[in-house]
């Protein structure tokens, strides 16, 4: 289980960086046109991944745009790993991110963000 290091560092970034929607809901994938991104993808603009680019981000429909997790995927045709954030995202939705990259030759592992003591008591 990731620590709250591990989420607040995350948080930092999403706080300090724009999140640019490069793949709306319903767009094609620019290489696999029977990819349909089932909601908006994109990146956190001036951040970098393993492969380069900017850290990859899926948004849901929640209205609290919040860091609810994330998905660790394993491309066997790109030959790589990354993590893409899941920000603001139902059950519902991170199972159908979830279904979108497990196919043939790439597979996900969803990292769940537990809601931390703190923050539940607070809310009570």
């Amino acid at each position: 289980m990731p620590s709250q290091d591990f989420w607040s560092a995350l948080e930092q970034l999403v706080k300090d960086h724009e999140l640019v929607i490069d793949r709306p809901r319903g767009s094609r994938h620019p290489g696999h046109l029977a990819a349909v991104y089932p909601l908006d993808y994109g990146y956190l603009r001036g951040t970098s991944s393993g492969d380069g680019a900017g850290i990859d981000a899926w948004r849901g429909s929640l209205p609290e745009k919040s860091l609810v997790g994330c998905l660790c995927t394993v491309d066997l045709t790109k030959k790589d790993i990354e993590l893409k954030l899941l920000l603001g995202c139902s059950e519902a939705e991170i199972q159908t991110i979830q279904a979108f990259h497990d196919s043939p030759g790439m597979q996900s592992l969803r990292i769940a963000r537990q809601a931390m003591p703190d923050t539940e008591a607070k809310s009570a």
